[in-house]
């Protein structure tokens, strides 16, 4: 009986082990899986071309039909822009900075020129604002990538954002291959379109440059819609480069995630100051990246341009990635809107 026993033994030990063992396959299947699976670990890089890990971050937002950007109007908070107004908000009070902001907006739906209203501000701390909690004020800028704004040291409880219209916000990514028009997105990233805006100011880009560029490959057609049953990359159908500029101190920009990634976006790669321009729909990277602007359409032959020239080679985050053999420069700049047909961003 007792030899009985001891034979018993060992196979209930071995059943653990191997029931341990079927576990421990489970999980690594389920990882290698999610790290093959995970459409945000497209290798990209937060520092001129080192490795770094993928982005993974998440916001909140969306409409049913998957762009993120029709239903987002945002500010700055501590911030006051100054400029004659077109409604006075001692008289015109509202419930919350994205009404004060929509309610400008709604001044600037038109085809025929600048916006009646392209800067808001508005009061939302009860506490801070007092007797102007809730006032709206609607203003209108002489040059909207140069607001007037108060300079005090001291705290500011007022909540402001620009409007851009149609023919408005566009700023040339300049090349030796071409510039690039990109029309920003004030009321969708504030904080992004407001680091374009002190970019401006510089006489130059020194260290901004284009340095990765891939093609859309068998995965995308030249429209950027993605073939079915087609893998999402690599290549992921992209120009990557950075906008820290020489001499102007970049801080971190807080995520401000709200339209889908589309051909044409131009977004940063986590809190910047690297960015990319996308030459494809990705819908599978929603709530994964801070979309700031989009290039105009006819530009985009420019950018595909890029993507085919010389390039080696890299490994980022375990994901071949293609490195342009000569960085490209790239310089940001004011456009007139006399320059081309601007008037239909």
């Amino acid at each position: 009986m007792g030899r009985k026993q001891n034979d018993l033994q060992p196979s209930r030990f071995g059943a653990s082990i191997l029931l341990l063992l079927g576990f421990i396959s489970c999980a690594l299947v389920y990882i290698v899986l999610s790290i093959i699976l995970n459409p945000n670990n497209i290798g990209f890089s937060s520092g001129s071309g080192f490795q770094s890990s993928a982005l993974t971050e998440v916001g909140s937002g969306g409409d049913a039909n998957g762009d993120f950007g029709s239903g987002c109007c945002r500010g700055i908070d501590n911030l006051e822009f100054w400029g004659p107004a077109v409604k006075w908000g001692t008289d015109f009070r509202l419930n919350s900075s994205e009404e004060c902001c929509k309610a400008c907006k709604a001044m600037c739906t038109g085809d025929d020129g600048p916006c009646l209203c392209d800067t808001w501000v508005f009061c939302g701390n009860r506490e801070a604002c007092g007797s102007q909690f809730g006032q709206c004020w609607l203003k209108k800028q002489k040059d909207t990538l140069a607001p007037e704004r108060q300079e005090t040291h001291e705290p500011v409880s007022w909540t402001s954002g620009l409007i851009f219209g149609k023919g408005e916000g566009i700023v040339g990514l300049e090349t030796d291959y071409g510039t690039l028009h990109v029309k920003l997105f004030p009321d969708v990233a504030p904080h992004s379109v407001a680091y374009i805006l002190e970019l401006l100011k510089l006489r130059h880009c020194a260290g901004c440059q284009f340095y990765r560029a891939e093609s859309r490959g068998n995965s995308w057609d030249r429209e950027g819609n993605h073939i079915e049953n087609a893998p999402f990359g690599p290549p992921y159908g992209l120009i990557q480069g950075t906008l820290e500029a020489g001499g102007l101190t970049f801080k971190k920009i807080p995520t401000e995630i709200c339209r889908s990634v589309a051909r044409g976006s131009v977004a940063w790669v986590g809190s910047g100051p690297e960015f990319f321009i996308s030459l494809a729909d990705h819908q599978e990277w929603r709530k994964a990246y801070t979309v700031f602007g989009s290039v105009l359409p006819e530009d985009m032959e420019i950018a595909e341009k890029m993507a085919q020239l010389p390039s080696k080679l890299d490994v980022w985050n375990n994901i071949n990635v293609s490195v342009l053999e000569k960085p490209v420069p790239l310089l940001v700049r004011r456009i007139k809107t006399s320059q081309g047909d601007l008037r239909s961003l």
